[in-house]
């Protein structure tokens, strides 16, 4: 009798836990300790941000990503979080492209370094724990070399900023000409001597030249979070670089078992965000699932993709 009624209360305690509002659903949940999220972007249904934030919490993504600067006032963003519970996660710097650190203007590198800390403080504000940035800049204007000395001299401004507010700063790899091996990223991420800097993987964009998942291993415990998106090879030789990304998640070329072993076997327990074009709430349930499929995905992979 004792066992029937014990195993009875289990039963209406995970009945009652399974109704709690805001609980993910449990067939978006996924068993990976990796946490999934998208860009604010993406979420293309919602009147408000604390609409948007609700949509994405009943689909069962765990947080959100957004740009600083940004639309919403910091009361917004925070109330919409505690309102649905779901966290910002993260901050996307926006002027690393328009104001890069690496021109030789000083006013230009010193509207990137502002607005750095215009993220940080954001970031901080949010409960969010990182700032996505890009470091540099290479073109025919702009030398390698020259790019490593002003990106850092720059970034070294700001990394007392970050460890002050405890938010990581992270460098994207991007079609941007420089940090273009492992290694390489590395000892950039090493040189600033700082716990509070590391790497932000975006596993889409290596696929045109490399494989993410060598770079995972070689990078290590520096990979701070990770970008989700896809790209086809087949379509890079067919119709051109950019063309590549035009693919769903799972339909390209990305090696998501090998990703994920690495990144299990480095230990990386942190935040997975989808950076794909938007949709409405039907794309946004696609994407969740295909997303789960990814982080389930850690066997099966090959070492070199």
């Amino acid at each position: 009798m004792r066992k029937i009624v014990f195993l009875s209360s289990v039963l209406l305690v995970l009945l009652l836990a399974a109704s709690v509002p805001g609980d993910p659903p449990a067939a978006t949940r996924g068993g990976s300790p990796m946490k999934k999220a998208v860009k604010i972007e993406m979420v293309k249904d919602g009147e408000t941000l604390e609409d948007k934030f609700r949509i994405l919490r009943d689909l069962g993504y765990d947080g959100v990503e957004l740009p600083s600067p940004n639309a919403w006032t910091t009361e917004e963003v925070v109330g919409a979080s505690k309102a649905t519970g779901l966290p910002v996660h993260g901050v996307v710097c926006s002027e690393h492209w328009k104001s890069p650190l690496t021109p030789p203007a000083p006013a230009v590198r010193a509207r990137c370094v502002a607005a750095i800390r215009e993220a940080i403080s954001d970031a901080r504000a949010y409960g969010a724990s990182s700032v996505l940035v890009v470091p540099a800049v290479v073109n025919g204007e702009r030398p390698y070399d020259e790019a490593w000395r002003l990106s850092r001299a720059e970034l070294l401004k700001v990394v007392p900023d970050a460890e002050a507010a405890g938010v990581d700063i992270a460098f994207e790899n991007v079609w941007n000409n420089f940090l273009l091996s492992p290694r390489e990223a590395a000892a950039f991420v090493d040189s600033f001597e700082s716990d509070r800097v590391g790497w932000y993987l975006d596993v889409g964009n290596l696929v045109a030249y490399g494989w993410p998942e060598q770079w995972i291993r070689i990078l290590g415990p520096r990979v701070m979070k990770v970008d989700v998106k896809e790209y086809s090879r087949a379509k890079l030789d067919r119709e051109g670089r950019w063309a590549g990304f035009d693919v769903l998640l799972l339909e390209g070329d990305c090696d998501w078992p090998a990703v994920m072993k690495a990144l299990r076997d480095i230990g990386f327990e942190g935040w997975m965000t989808a950076e794909i074009g938007g949709g409405d709430r039907a794309w946004l349930v696609d994407v969740a699932s295909r997303m789960d499929r990814i982080r389930a995905s850690a066997d099966g992979g090959g070492p070199d993709g």
